[in-house]
């Protein structure tokens, strides 16, 4: 497979001066999906986890249901293909689910977004008792940012991690926000790893597309060092996930579903959080 990273000769102006330097850059990959032989969806990722990313990818969208439903995945590296042959898949989205462009951006590009299929395999979390500790949610954040190896060599790529409360379970990088989250899915899946106690922690923006994300994943919190959208919040209130944002300098805002953090439950006076 293609390296995540490549060295280039660069020249770099600071202090009024100019050096050539050797620097980090990140790589593209763009992989073709078919499923049972018809072309699902293109998609442009960093190239590493590409079989957690598809399995991930087919489940949120509600094309199988379980790992199970796969009898048979295989890539074509070179070529740029992975095929996956399914014994159960949910022909439904044939008709809510045109072929989608996925490129490593999201806004305008994201524009075929269908929210049919989204309404399918959301998962609503009111009744998920899972409950951290404000701390938890500095120490989680910090530790995920220590980990992430490609974006300190880079900064090219989103990091995020499924953690319970000691800390990363899994942890992947990828150019595309989705995608990250998409190859915490398939491994979580491929390795019968449980997900409604455990919490997403995530570098990037938390907008709608993400919330959804995280809500196919049946994760019932979100922590991030950006902003959500009003979008995301909307759908996390309606969701009952809890969205927790401006994760930094030991500050951090709840957005929703508070009711999840202990000093909350407990009555904790807000002065003291």
């Amino acid at each position: 497979m293609k390296p995540v990273e490549v060295k280039r000769e660069i020249l770099r102006f600071g202090n009024g001066q100019a050096e050539k330097l050797e620097d980090s850059i990140v790589t593209e990959y763009t992989v073709t999906v078919k499923v049972n032989g018809e072309e699902l969806v293109t998609m442009v990722c960093t190239p590493d986890y590409i079989e957690e990313m598809v399995i991930g990818y087919l489940a949120s969208e509600g094309i199988i249901k379980k790992y199970t439903d796969i009898e048979d995945l295989w890539i074509q590296e070179k070529e740029g293909f992975v095929h996956v042959k399914t014994s159960k898949s949910n022909s439904i989205y044939k008709n809510l689910q045109g072929k989608r462009y996925l490129t490593s951006c999201c806004g305008a590009s994201r524009s075929g977004f269908l929210f049919a299929t989204d309404a399918l395999t959301a998962k609503k979390l009111h009744t998920v008792e899972t409950e951290l500790e404000v701390e938890d949610c500095f120490r989680l954040m910090e530790e995920m940012q220590e980990s992430a190896e490609l974006f300190q060599n880079t900064g090219g790529v989103h990091n995020a991690s499924l953690c319970s409360l000691f800390g990363p379970v899994v942890s992947r990088m990828d150019i595309g926000r989705h995608n990250a989250l998409d190859k915490i899915y398939g491994h979580c899946l491929k390795n019968d790893i449980s997900i409604h106690d455990k919490v997403i922690v995530f570098s990037g923006r938390i907008s709608s597309e993400i919330l959804l994300k995280v809500a196919k994943i049946g994760c019932p919190i979100v922590l991030s060092k950006s902003a959500p959208t009003e979008l995301a919040l909307k759908l996390a209130d309606e969701l009952g996930i809890t969205t927790i944002g401006f994760i930094r300098n030991r500050s951090m805002n709840v957005y929703s579903h508070p009711e999840r953090i202990a000093e909350v439950k407990y009555g904790v006076k807000e002065s003291q959080v």
